[in-house]
Formats: structure tokens, C-alpha cells, sequence
């Protein structure tokens, strides 16, 4: 499935490069692409892919909270988010099945290590394969503290007890919704 959305989608993904690169991307040292490690199924590291949506020097003072008017997001970034088209190189990590197209967003492990301490049962959410998209993430708006953690993870817990094929389906058809209308961001 993964490869039939590449296939789907790889104009969209060449575009993104070369405005990421007209952008930004041109300068020394810069980047298209972004790699950020991440928990995955069973508490595993993996390196996610990702468009780069905010400034090369983003995280020169450490690992961050993302909030929804960043100010380290770029132009472009900005609307990379809002149609989710950042998260398009994740099907790589789909195809490499370190991810589900449906499922928990696998989180750093550096927030992973907090949340754990902070919130009960959250590491639960990593005894299932994480996804693209998810029903926190249909249901809970953008997330920047441990506050939005527990209240994300309420609904992957939801997720996780009542995971089925429907369900799955339900998700993916509003999250192409979201993606074909902007809606969420």
C-alpha cells in the first residue's frame, strides 16, 4: 500500500523538494529531508523521514515541544503542515515496517523518557505498531505539553483497545480529508 501511495503521490513530493530547496535548502549544509529519531512498536528507535517544515537551526538548544504558531517554522513549512504533506516520506518508513499507516505518532524518546515518568499507562501505547495517522491526532488538536500527552494518549488507548479493519478505515478516510481540505491546523 505503500508503494501504490508513492506512486500516487511522488509529483506532490518532487514539488516539495524543490521548494524546500529554492526556500532554504540551497544554503550550506541544508536539507530537504529531516531525520528525527522516534519510539516505535515495543519501545524500538527508528529514525522517521520527514520534509523539513521548520529552520535548519530549530533545535540548536535541544529537543523542543513543536507548538501550532511555531515560530521556527518556514514559509514553505507552513504549508507543508497544514496539508500534511511534511509527513509524506513517512510511507518509507511504512515500507520498511517500522510504521502502520494507522496508529499511535510515534513520539522522541527524549519526551517518551518524561511522559512514561509523568503519565500512567503511557508506554502502553507502544505495544501496537505506531502510524501516519491516528485517532488522537483526528481528535485532539496539536499537542504541546505533558497536559496534551495525556490527553492524546486517551485516545490511543481508545484506539488500541477498539482497533479493527473499520475503524482503521474510518481514520484514513478523515485524514484524506483533512489533507484534501486543510482542515486541522
Amino acid at each position: 500500500m505503500a508503494v501504490l501511495v508513492f506512486l500516487f503521490t511522488w509529483p506532490i513530493i518532487l514539488v516539495t523538494s524543490l521548494l524546500i530547496y529554492i526556500e532554504d535548502g540551497h544554503k550550506k549544509g541544508g536539507t530537504i529531508f529531516y531525520k528525527q529519531t522516534r519510539v516505535g512498536m515495543d519501545g524500538n528507535l527508528f529514525e522517521i523521514i520527514k520534509f523539513r517544515s521548520m529552520r535548519q537551526d530549530a533545535e540548536k538548544d535541544g529537543a523542543q515541544w513543536a507548538t501550532k504558531s511555531d515560530n521556527r517554522v518556514t514559509k514553505i513549512g507552513a504549508a507543508l503542515r497544514k496539508y500534511r504533506i511534511d509527513e509524506l516520506p513517512q510511507l518509507f518508513n511504512v515500507f520498511k515496517g517500522e510504521m502502520d499507516f494507522v496508529g499511535p505518532r510515534p513520539e522522541r524518546p527524549e519526551f517518551v523518557k518524561e511522559l512514561i515518568k509523568e503519565i500512567p499507562y503511557y508506554n502502553h501505547r507502544h505495544n501496537v505498531k505506531l502510524g501516519l495517522t491516528g485517532w488522537a491526532q483526528l481528535n485532539y488538536p496539536y499537542g504541546s505539553s505533558v497536559n496534551d500527552s495525556l490527553e492524546k494518549l486517551k485516545f490511543d488507548l481508545y484506539y488500541i483497545k477498539r482497533r479493527s479493519i473499520l475503524l482503521d478505515l474510518l481514520i484514513l478516510v478523515r485524514t484524506i480529508e483533512i489533507i484534501l481540505f486543510g482542515k486541522g491546523r
